[in-house]
């Protein structure tokens, strides 16, 4: 059994007039601890896929599974979510925001200082809990989000898109950082993005799907040697520039 499994995924939105088929048997099984990144075309349902795995809405058809247990309220606590925005409330203070995942599941308020500050340290921000989200810059937003999703110790992180709205140098700073953040941690992550050499430089396997509908294209598996590398130094890797025409030929191929 794998730790998370997708099982025939079929999604379609409806309006009055007519059903739109976003995604159509998706099956994939994901290994615990592994790090793996959906990528693909526009409308290719990247983003509607992690929102089923999240357990955001039901999917029209199949079922998706942490650990032989179907995704439902009781264990949606077992998923984190990072978004592309940071989403820090603004008149809360770093710390504030780090822990507010734990207020709202009623977690002990004795250990939420703790928590914050071996986190805050652990993504190398272990001065700003008393700081407000506007005296950050984009990058250090990012990370406290990390830190903020990691708090309530869930066993996958979801991460949509989340360096694409920062500059390039800050986008691999955080690249390395997430990385090497999770494996410390043992943790599950699945990544959506649009950027290639992004989806390389960070998984173990990459997912490719085709749009409209989305249907999973094809598997990419990471040769080990990049995998024991920071994101950073997989990209000045040899191999690198082969895995990634080899990515960019077959999405050229889906038009």
């Amino acid at each position: 059994m794998e730790f998370l499994e997708v099982k025939n995924i079929h999604h379609s939105y409806f309006s009055k007039t007519q059903a739109k088929e976003v995604l159509r048997d998706i099956n994939l099984d994901i290994r615990e601890g592994e790090f793996v990144s959906f990528i693909g075309p526009s409308g290719c349902g990247k983003t509607t896929l992690l929102s089923i795995i999240a357990g955001l809405f039901s999917s029209t058809e199949g079922k998706v599974y942490i650990e032989g247990e179907e995704i439902s309220t009781h264990n949606q606590s077992l998923i984190g979510y990072m978004l592309q925005q940071d989403y820090l409330f603004p008149w809360k203070t770093i710390e504030e925001n780090v822990t507010i995942g734990l207020k709202i599941m009623e977690r002990s308020n004795k250990t939420h200082k703790v928590t914050a500050n071996a986190l805050l340290q652990e993504i190398g921000l272990p001065h700003v809990g008393n700081n407000y989200p506007r005296e950050l810059s984009g990058g250090m937003r990012q990370r406290v989000a990390l830190a903020r999703t990691l708090a309530v110790d869930p066993k996958i992180l979801l991460l949509d898109e989340p360096f694409s709205a920062l500059d390039y140098q800050s986008k691999l700073k955080l690249e390395d950082l997430v990385v090497e953040t999770l494996k410390a941690y043992q943790k599950t992550a699945v990544l959506v993005t649009h950027d290639i050499g992004e989806a390389i430089a960070m998984s173990e396997r990459v997912f490719l799907f085709s749009a409209n509908p989305g249907t999973l294209h094809k598997v990419f598996e990471i040769p080990t040697e990049l995998q024991e590398l920071s994101p950073f130094d997989v990209r000045q890797h040899p191999a690198y520039s082969d895995i990634f025409q080899n990515i960019w030929k077959e999405l050229e191929s889906l038009g």
